[in-house]
Order: structure tokens, then C-alpha cells, then sequence
């Protein structure tokens, strides 16, 4: 392993070390409660940055980062004010404690999360301030923090009870954002939704998901569920960050693709090649031969369509299914779709497609056209086809 990868700021993630919870005791101030593992932070390295931890107004309620000493502390300062309180008030912070290269932006929500539960439990019972009257709940807090400790760095989520309370907690990993989603793409599930709980979805997201099925673009999903398209497609690129979807341009026969340097990657990686037979095959009892899928992407190029390929070939017998075929290629960036763009050559002229012609300025493909104007692709292209003041770029 390189040791010189790992330096603060080279953005990999690293498992939480440790999780403490500090309070403010009114008598001897600022102190460490309970951690996991015991220990792990030492009496000089927590006096050293517990002015950050248990800290002022100003900071209160808001993630905070403190590095020291190799190590990475986030944190969520809480204080509730009350007259019950020595003071008035009661002062804590539940922390995660990384390596210091280490990046914790994915556990802020947790954090946060969990102390809101934490505070929860303070103001309903007195859980966390009422040690000296009931120290089983230090033992059960402790408890609470080791076994969200383990699930966290293990799966990434966890779910904590206490009497009554219940609070789920889920590392979410985060991405770059999604390009934006358009009208005439289609939705293709990329993981596997029996693993979400329907709860999870906002109610929109709920109302949009019988829908997707590989086939309708985002224009006749709208429709369908009866939603109005931008929600739709905000909806939509939620689940494309969250790698639920992908985003895949419209299938048809006309169609015609090309392969990308990726192709390489599948010749040689055989996860990849397994994933590949399952995801393209007509039935799942009988695995088509990768040789013909890998002929099948390297006849694609500009002049073929795919109607051309099923022509050519016999994918029945295959056993391959030229949807899934395309789909897979496009999700996994194996091919990439060759769109065709409709441009005028001889501005001023009038044609067969005249009341076209705003659309034929090179910026708007087939695909978009269409679905703006609910038209057929085939009536589209004989249109175009009449009509000597325009051609057609394929790119």
C-alpha cells in the first residue's frame, strides 16, 4: 500500500475510529463521558481541543471538524436550555473520531442525526444529565455507540432503539452531481429497489416508480403518473445520485451506436463479462455465449442500426435480447448512442419541414424533436428526408 496516498485533503474515506460523548459538568467542565474504544482519545489530546467541542453559541447546532494530532474529530455541539439545569443549561456532543486524512463529509448527516436523538431522549427523560440517579443509562449509551460504531464502518447503516425511540442511521456516500436529466431519456433501474424500503421514497418518488420500466422516457412517465415533468425529473436525478437509475436515450431499431474505449475492459474483466450474459440474456436458466455479445458490440459503428444487427444475426438463437443488449452497453459507457441532428444548409429557403425549422439548428437531435412535439420518429425523418433545404449530422 502506498503511505504517500494518504494525506489530508486526497479525499479517500477511512472507518470511524472511535465514537465519545462529551458533556459539560458544572463542577469539573468539560469532560469525556463515555467512548469506544475505551481510551482512545487520551485526557491531554481532549483538553486540547474541548473548546471546540463544547463550545460557544455561535457554533452551537452545526457540524464541526477539528484535526489534531492525526486524527479527524466531527462533531455536533448541542446545549438545551432548561432552569432544571445546573446553570441553566446542559451542554454536549457526540463525536466520530477519523484519521486525519480521512474524508467525513458522508458521516455529517449521521452525526447530526444521531445527536438530534440524543437530544430527544435528554428532554423527554433526562437520559444522558441523570447518570448519578440512573447509571444504567450510561451503560445502555454506551452500548447505543458500540454497536453504531460496528454497523457503520461494517454496512453503513444502523438502526437504534431506546424505549420507545427508534432512529435509523445510513452513511451516504457522496457523489458529484448527476448531469440533468431531459425529457426524452429513459430510466433503467441499475440496483435493486427490494432493498429500499418504500417508506424511504418521497410520495412523488413512490408515484413514479411503477412506471419506470426501461421503456418510457420522462415525458410519458409524467404523463402517466400524472405528475408534472420537472418534479419528475428532479425525482429522477435524486435517484440517479444515489445510483438507483441510470439514464439511457430512447431504444428503437433505427438507432445506431459505437463502441467506446471501454470495450477493452470488457474483453478482459470477467465480473463484468458475468454481469453482462445475465443482464443481456433472454432467460435466466440460459447464459448466452459472451463471444457472440462481444461480435454483437463490435459490429456496431455509424451506418449499422440495430435492425441491421438483428438481420445480420440470429440473436434468437443467441439467446440474447437486443434491448437489454443496448441497454447494458449503454449503461456500463461500453457503446455510446449516435444521435442525429437535423440542420438547415440553405437558411432562407422554404421546404417540406418549414414549420420545422426551429427546431433544425444543429442543437436539437431526433429524440428531443419528437418527444417535444409528440411526434413519430418515422414521420419526423420523412419529413427531413423531402426536404433538400436540410441534413441530417450524425454525432
Amino acid at each position: 500500500m502506498d503511505k504517500n496516498a494518504f494525506f489530508e485533503g486526497c479525499g479517500k474515506e477511512g472507518p470511524i475510529r472511535c465514537i465519545f460523548f462529551c458533556e459539560f459538568h458544572p463542577t469539573t467542565g468539560p469532560k469525556i463521558s463515555v467512548q469506544v474504544p475505551a481510551d482512545f482519545i487520551s485526557k491531554d489530546t481532549f483538553e486540547a481541543v474541548s473548546v471546540y467541542l463544547i463550545t460557544k453559541a455561535q457554533l452551537l447546532r452545526s457540524t464541526l471538524t477539528v484535526t489534531f494530532s492525526g486524527i479527524k474529530i466531527l462533531g455536533y455541539p448541542v446545549r438545551i436550555e432548561n432552569k432544571k439545569y445546573p446553570r441553566n443549561a446542559y451542554h454536549f456532543n457526540i463525536c466520530f473520531v477519523c484519521d486525519a486524512w480521512a474524508r467525513t463529509a458522508q458521516y455529517e448527516t449521521v452525526v447530526k442525526k444521531l445527536s438530534e436523538f440524543l437530544t430527544v431522549l435528554e428532554v423527554e427523560n433526562g437520559f444522558l444529565s441523570q447518570w448519578e440517579e440512573n447509571p444504567m443509562n450510561a451503560i445502555r449509551l454506551e452500548k447505543m455507540m458500540t454497536q453504531a460504531l460496528h454497523d457503520l464502518n461494517s454496512t453503513g447503516k444502523c438502526t437504534i432503539s431506546e424505549g420507545c425511540s427508534t432512529t435509523h442511521l445510513k452513511v451516504t456516500k457522496l457523489r458529484p452531481d448527476p448531469a440533468p436529466v431531459l425529457d426524452h431519456q429513459v430510466p433503467v433501474v441499475v440496483d435493486n429497489l427490494d432493498a429500499y424500503e418504500s417508506e424511504q421514497w418521497d410520495l412523488t418518488t413512490q408515484q413514479i416508480l411503477p412506471y419506470i420500466d426501461s421503456m418510457n422516457h420522462v415525458a410519458k412517465i409524467a404523463a402517466l403518473a400524472d405528475v408534472e415533468n420537472n418534479l419528475v425529473r428532479t425525482c429522477l436525478q435524486n435517484l440517479v445520485y444515489y445510483g438507483v437509475i441510470s439514464m439511457v436515450p430512447i431504444f428503437q431499431y433505427s438507432n445506431c451506436y459505437a463502441v467506446t474505449s471501454k470495450l477493452k475492459k470488457l474483453a478482459h474483466d470477467k465480473k463484468l463479462q458475468d454481469d453482462c450474459l445475465r443482464a443481456v440474456s433472454r432467460s435466466s436458466w440460459q447464459l448466452p455465449n459472451f463471444r457472440d455479445i462481444f461480435r454483437l458490440y463490435c459490429s456496431m459503428n455509424h451506418g449499422t442500426t440495430v435492425k441491421d444487427l438483428c438481420l445480420r444475426f440470429n440473436l434468437q438463437a443467441m439467446k440474447v435480447d437486443e434491448r437489454k443488449l443496448v441497454q447494458f452497453g449503454l449503461v456500463e459507457k461500453i457503446i455510446r448512442r449516435i444521435h442525429k441532428y437535423p440542420t438547415i444548409v440553405m437558411e432562407g429557403l422554404t421546404g417540406e419541414a418549414v414549420s420545422l425549422y426551429p427546431y433544425f439548428t444543429g442543437g436539437f437531435n431526433v429524440d428531443e424533436i419528437c418527444c417535444r412535439l409528440s411526434m413519430s420518429t418515422l414521420h419526423l425523418e420523412t419529413l427531413v428526408e423531402k426536404d433538400h433545404n436540410v441534413t441530417v449530422v450524425y454525432r
